[in-house]
């Protein structure tokens, strides 16, 4: 027996004081309105949990029922040192389990535990019950990223897998973003790039100081890891300090920040206390997860973290429907927003 749908593009058209046949244009990608009207009819579609016919046949097509007879209930994990990337995750994530009209909760794991009461303390918490798990990036400390791996419940890891991992995983592609950062700059005349940002303490800082190297030698340049500032950060005053000491050493024309909590750190610096003007002096890419309201217009990478959240979710309901099928890894790639803290530097030079 066929399912029918409760929910109509009549619905659809009565939630939003629109037509039917505007709710049908932009559910078909069809012109004739503006990116925010459709975007917001998408958003509700998907809200009330209306599919297209031939949405309905691709989620069949992967054993995925469009209209579940049950609701499930997912965890979303992190630690604090992830929460810049909760809302952006959970946004994605939660449109698109209510299209499902699946559950979506999210649980901070403590960093005052021991590793000899991590198991107990997931055990209390019923995460081995759960329909399905998602483990944030930045998992801090790392004794809990293999305990949440040994769990036996669909998992999707939001990172990077280590090597030989059983998982599948959906992360936003923080190394084609760092190659497309070089990349630009390259095109606009830099070649005495400076790379500023941990390279050690997790898996996407090593994978943005390898896309580097990649970059900058695929481009012909020679990389000296003391011209950039790399090292392992012990205090603030320090890396700040030894940070000046580079600039004024090896005189770059652009730097690309690859961590994000460091960007607001490196402008002022630059700007303020050293007196550089951006772009003129120098130029600045930031690998930022949103634009700061505190920054000017920041030349970035858009990481598609939201993005990553909601095909993570779709991710889950594959895992969920084909069990015994091979561990898959994707990676969403974005686009270069250009801002006004970058310039030619044949510009700059004629100024």
């Amino acid at each position: 027996m066929p399912i029918i749908k409760s929910v109509t593009l009549r619905t659809i058209a009565n939630e939003l004081g629109l037509t039917v046949n505007t709710v049908s244009k932009a559910l078909k990608g069809r012109p004739g309105m503006s990116e925010q009207t459709r975007h917001l009819i998408v958003q509700t579609a998907e809200r009330l949990g209306y599919f297209t016919k031939e949405q309905i046949r691709s989620l069949k097509a992967e054993h995925i029922l469009p209209y579940p007879l049950e609701r499930k209930r997912f965890f979303l994990v992190q630690t604090t040192q992830s929460v810049s990337y909760y809302k952006l995750l959970l946004e994605g994530l939660y449109e698109r389990f209510a299209s499902f009209g699946h559950h979506i909760e999210v649980l901070l794991l403590p960093s005052s535990v021991k590793e000899k009461e991590m198991d107990g303390w997931l055990e209390q918490r019923g995460l081995a019950y759960t329909d399905g798990l998602f483990i944030a990036p930045s998992i801090m400390p790392r004794e809990w990223e293999p305990k949440l791996l040994r769990l036996p419940v669909p998992k999707i890891l939001l990172n990077f897998p280590p090597l030989g991992t059983r998982v599948d995983s959906v992360i936003w592609a923080i190394y084609e973003a760092t190659y497309q950062a070089v990349a630009y700059l390259r095109s606009i005349g830099h070649t005495n790039i400076m790379y500023v940002g941990d390279t050690t303490q997790q898996r996407g800082y090593i994978l943005r100081w390898q896309a580097f190297l990649h970059a900058m030698n695929e481009f012909g340049a020679r990389v000296d890891p003391d011209a950039h500032s790399i090292r392992v950060r012990t205090s603030q005053a320090l890396w700040k300090g030894e940070l000046s000491e580079k600039l004024a050493r090896y005189a770059p024309t652009a730097i690309l920040c690859g961590i994000e909590g460091e960007v607001p750190e490196v402008y002022r610096l630059c700007s303020e206390q050293l007196g550089l003007r951006i772009p003129e002096d120098l130029s600045i890419i930031g690998l930022l997860n949103q634009q700061p309201d505190s920054l000017p217009p920041f030349t970035m990478p858009l990481l598609a973290i939201r993005e990553t959240g909601y095909r993570a979710a779709d991710r889950m309901l594959w895992r969920i429907a084909n069990p015994s099928l091979p561990y898959e890894h994707i990676r969403i790639q974005g686009e270069l927003k250009i801002g006004s803290t970058t310039a030619s530097l044949e510009k700059t030079s004629q100024r």
